[in-house]
């Protein structure tokens, strides 16, 4: 455990030893396989759960302790995922030379409410101008028709106006702040994670996009990279090149979906010794139902974007009901 990287392997000569690395590695992978990402939940786990009974040998650590030991044997555990993938390909389950590559949206510590733009924060402003003018002509209703012109409702209206007028304040600082950032974003409890589409509904998600590198024969996990950026144009190459490292293979073939078809990255992966399969962005054909575009036509006649033969590309047709023709190829 020390080769790996983990902190506490030797217990000190003075006061209570602490849990093994050993102990807290089986509660975190454990974890990881039953979809039990909470450390509450997995304290819990360790107390109630027989199998984790047996795993800990009747340990339950606090879910601070757990919490802990992911934050600060980060390094270590992606070491443990090397050694397990170097494993795998010890024990031939990596003989396959094709990866599958996609990506999954990973929800952050982080409401959408505690992340910001400039467009959230002008509307959240509009919001607070309106609400400070309602409380205002609330004031003023209540100068005309109270005898006294004072009461206890008016000191309370003034009490929420300051409030207001603090947050418009600290909505101005956020402002400022949002300036620096590359991105035009900023996220207050998890200042790494940023705002992105996810699933088809299209919904916002506070969080980062996780990228996979999956083997196709017997479906391990070769290699994985953590980006805060939403979509997956870009990452071809890079999640390629991984792969191929982590499987030790001079050639490599690499399987990913239409979201991940860049210029740059299909020659960079080609002169790598990676060959590519991604549908490529073609257009939709308007016109008669059954028939190919002529831009379509003669790429495939020819030679694509890049400059590759496409004489050996497959290409389909589907005709669905309901929708127009569509076409998908391959990129060699």
């Amino acid at each position: 455990m020390a080769e790996l990287g983990f902190n506490d392997t030797t217990p000190a000569l003075t006061g209570r030893p602490s849990y093994h690395p050993s102990v807290m590695l089986k509660i975190y992978i454990y974890g990881y396989l039953n979809r039990i990402p909470s450390s509450r939940r997995l304290e819990r786990e360790c107390q109630c759960n027989v199998e984790m009974m047996w795993l800990t040998g009747r340990l339950a650590p606090d879910f601070k302790t757990i919490a802990d030991f992911r934050r600060d044997n980060g390094v270590a555990i992606r070491n443990v995922c090397r050694r397990f993938v170097e494993l795998c390909r010890g024990l031939l389950l990596l003989s396959s030379d094709m990866v599958a590559i996609d990506g999954s949206k990973f929800k952050a510590v982080n409401s959408r409410d505690r992340n910001y733009t400039a467009g959230k924060i002008d509307k959240r402003q509009q919001q607070i101008e309106e609400i400070v003018q309602r409380y205002l002509d609330m004031i003023e209703t209540a100068d005309r028709i109270s005898p006294t012109g004072f009461d206890v409702k008016t000191v309370r209206l003034y009490e929420k106006i300051a409030l207001l007028r603090q947050r418009m304040r600290e909505l101005e600082q956020m402002k400022e702040q949002l300036k620096k950032e590359a991105d035009k974003q900023l996220s207050l409890t998890d200042p790494d994670s940023r705002s992105m589409t996810s699933g088809g509904k299209r919904t916002g998600t506070v969080g980062y996009n996780v990228q996979t590198a999956v083997d196709t024969k017997h479906h391990l996990i070769v290699e994985h990279g953590v980006t805060n950026i939403g979509d997956d144009h870009g990452q071809l190459s890079k999640m390629a090149f991984l792969a191929k490292n982590a499987m030790d293979r001079p050639k490599l073939k690499a399987l990913a979906d239409r979201g991940y078809f860049s210029d740059p990255d299909i020659p960079a992966c080609e002169l790598a010794g990676i060959k590519t399969y991604v549908p490529s962005h073609l257009p939709r054909h308007q016109g008669r139902r059954g028939s190919l575009p002529s831009a379509i036509s003669s790429t495939l006649q020819g030679t694509t974007s890049i400059g590759a033969p496409v004489a050996s590309a497959p290409f389909t047709v589907s005709r669905p009901s309901r929708m127009h023709s569509r076409v998908v190829c391959a990129i060699c």
